[in-house]
């Protein structure tokens, strides 16, 4: 693994759901000092009340500074106009990011830093920070997202990846679609806790008194409740199977109008990372579903590599990252495919966690992940390739 490294890392918000840009820092950070810089923001915000509240929010928390969150990792939360497509505000912000993180790493004594960037939005920021290493690590296709400015996250993409040193991807898509704006691009696909939801295994951890008496089967899904999640598919199960609960986990961002009048529908709400795996303990059979489209096809969904590590048996949408563990998972397009594998699956007998398919995702640990990533850029760094001096492509599954 890397070590005694100054690590500069811009991502989501630190206290969101923990995401593949956490999982890999908590890692970094046992032997590497991290800065955490929350989000910069992807798209434009509205005059709704969830983003007047998440205004607020990081006003307040920039005002506090840089301060620790765990060993070895420092928030900062900057402020930024998120109108990246706006002329006047990217001058500003030109100006202020780099001035406000070059005080915040002054205060830490960061020296020659690694910048590991996760947002096309650090652009005008990385690279002015004195770091030895530019490095960014793209999960997702971000100009896709709902409320995204397409051209200039576009934009801003193109560049940032233009003066990396290395591009790192987590899906083939995104290999295909970055490595010709950078030679030197990478393809780690995301890694698992695999000890964490092996606990949905362990007879002594107890379903959540929430989720304890509902009717079986228990259909589960974790993880964020958005516009590329195909509700339908939740709709279909839940009214042609009205005995089977439907239990969905996770924040609600867009529009679940159509499953609140099922009964059999329990949407939950956000839970707490920690207590995950007795979520999964309650269901009898996890689902994916998503909508196909340019951000699905990028995707790598972590929650896939999470249902496994619990035992759990899964159907999901056939997306390219999901095809690579098909051995694993039952495959479904429609809401009768979902239906007739989820059926299937049930009347096998595969029903809640099994320890011998945890067993199976212990290859794609983050632990595993981070050290593939720390093996690559060793050898970036400690051979001197730099800006203007590529690598030849490689490929790190």
């Amino acid at each position: 693994m890397l070590e005694g490294n100054d690590i500069i890392c811009f991502a989501n918000d630190w206290d969101a759901e923990p995401l593949s840009k956490k999982h890999i820092a908590l890692r970094l950070a046992q032997k590497n000092r991290v800065l955490w810089v929350n989000s910069t923001g992807n798209r434009n915000p509205t005059a709704s009340v969830r983003d007047l509240r998440r205004i607020w929010k990081k006003v307040r928390q920039h005002f506090r500074g840089c301060f620790p969150v765990s060993e070895n990792i420092f928030v900062f939360s900057p402020l930024v106009i998120p109108f990246h497509g706006n002329r006047a505000a990217r001058w500003v912000n030109r100006r202020l990011l780099p001035w406000s993180v070059r005080r915040a790493c002054r205060k830490l004594g960061f020296q020659k830093p690694i910048t590991w960037t996760f947002i096309p939005s650090s652009a005008d920021v990385a690279g002015s920070l004195g770091e030895r290493l530019v490095i960014y690590h793209c999960v997702d296709e971000f100009s896709k997202f709902t409320g995204a400015d397409e051209a200039a996250i576009l934009e801003m993409e193109r560049g940032l990846m233009e003066k990396a040193d290395m591009v790192v991807v987590s899906s083939s898509r995104l290999y295909e679609t970055k490595q010709r704006y950078n030679p030197n691009t990478f393809l780690v696909t995301h890694g698992v806790d695999v000890v964490h939801f092996r606990k949905a295994c362990l007879p002594a951890v107890v379903t959540p008194a929430d989720c304890a008496g509902l009717k079986r089967p228990v259909i589960g899904f974790v993880g964020t409740v958005a516009d590329w999640v195909d509700l339908e598919v939740v709709r279909y199960l839940a009214s042609s199977r009205p005995q089977w609960s439907l239990l969905l986990i996770g924040d609600v961002q867009t529009d679940t109008s159509a499953l609140r009048e099922l009964s059999n529908v329990h949407l939950l709400g956000r839970r707490s990372y920690e207590s995950l795996p007795a979520y999964c303990k309650a269901f009898d059979v996890a689902i994916l579903p998503f909508v196909v489209n340019e951000l699905t096809v990028a995707a790598n969904p972590l929650k896939l590599r999470e249902y496994l590590a619990a035992g759990l048996p899964v159907v999901a949408t056939p997306l390219p990252e999901v095809l690579k563990l098909e051995a694993l998972v039952r495959m479904a397009r429609t809401p009768a495919e979902f239906l007739e594998q989820v059926e299937g699956l049930l009347k096998e007998g595969k029903r809640g966690p099994d320890p011998a398919v945890s067993v199976l995702m212990e290859r794609e640990s983050w632990d595993q992940k981070v050290e593939d990533l720390s093996g690559i850029i060793t050898s970036l760094d400690g051979g001197g390739q730099r800006r203007g001096r590529l690598l030849p492509v490689r490929r790190a599954a």
